[in-house]
């Protein structure tokens, strides 16, 4: 299946090179944000004149659990670029259950929309590849710290920077303990305000961004806690994924919980507990529920290979 899929960053015109040659062949399994969870104001106009033209199957795979309250307070100009790309995808695959009822009650999608978790098995040939040395580099000063903690997101309030880093520094303040962070960040959404109330006075926290997945999975597994801070979650796979690596997880109660430790969004008292417990003592075994999950992740793969076709077809499809 592999060689009839070709996988690309959206934000490279080099999409446009793959449809010239493909036309109205295509079958695209989208998992941007910003053709529809983070309509963006160029790209999105480019994407859907796109689709006029060639005609594209387009498959959208909607994963951000924060889009529903989002919406909300989307400006006017956002709500009508998030209109038109509903109106011209073909169909939905969701990770949820709350967000297809959201589609169909909310937003009158009358569109076929498919519930399946975004958990898929990460290949052993992604698992084992090294650090690049400019990872490496930027990761000497927090590798030094005695303890230590990573988290993924973005800078918005939305994904709790603040809020674990305020825990690490409570932490480091009440037991004495050298404990770093470090915060891998998603460059699809930015605070610089909220970045800078964040990062102010804390040499111990440490950022890296846009990190290949590949590297982030080496990047976990040196550390001793995942720490998932976010207020809503669609699934939550970067979880599922820390467990793989052997990694105890602390996570706010929505999407995935299974095998973690769980807190209220913003309580930072009780993140601060669970971050120093886990720290102190550890976890149970995650072997069996990080086997459980790998079980779930075939299914999920099953059944999206029969949703969108992709195993009858004999076109090629883009990624």
């Amino acid at each position: 299946m592999d060689e009839q899929i070709d996988r690309l960053n959206h934000r490279h015109l080099g999409v446009i090179r793959l449809l010239l040659q493909q036309g109205g062949k295509a079958r695209i399994v989208d998992f941007s944000h910003f053709h529809l969870e983070y309509p963006h104001e160029i790209l999105l106009p480019i994407w859907l004149s796109a689709k006029l033209l060639f005609g594209f199957y387009w498959y959208k795979y909607i994963l951000d659990g924060s889009l529903p309250s989002r919406y909300q307070n989307f400006t006017a100009l956002q709500r009508s670029l998030f209109r038109r790309a509903i109106d011209a995808i073909d169909e939905f695959i969701v990770v949820s259950d709350e967000l297809a009822r959201w589609l169909k009650e909310t937003i009158k999608v009358t569109q076929r929309i498919t519930v399946i978790p975004c958990l898929l098995n990460i290949p052993e040939a992604i698992v084992a590849r090294t650090l690049s040395a400019e990872t490496e580099k930027q990761l000497q000063q927090f590798l030094k710290h005695q303890r230590k903690v990573c988290t993924i997101g973005t800078f918005i309030s939305d994904y709790g920077f603040a809020h674990v880093a305020n825990a690490i520094e409570r932490l480091r303040a009440e037991d004495g303990e050298d404990i770093g962070l470090l915060l891998l960040e998603g460059a699809f959404a930015t605070d610089d305000e909220y970045r800078r109330q964040v990062l102010a006075d804390r040499p111990w926290i440490t950022v890296l961004k846009n990190v290949p997945n590949p590297e982030v999975y080496q990047i976990l597994r040196r550390c001793d806690l995942f720490a998932r801070t976010v207020g809503l979650e669609g699934y939550g796979i970067s979880r599922i994924e820390a467990i793989w690596c052997g990694v105890p997880v602390v996570a706010t109660s929505v999407g995935e919980t299974r095998g973690m430790l769980t807190y209220e969004f913003g309580d930072e008292r009780k993140l601060a507990e669970l971050i120093r417990m886990v720290l102190l003592n550890g976890v149970s075994d995650l072997t069996s529920t990080g086997e459980l999950f790998r079980s779930e992740a075939d299914q999920n793969l099953q059944k999206f290979v029969e949703t969108t076709s992709l195993r009858e077809s004999s076109q090629q499809n883009i990624r």
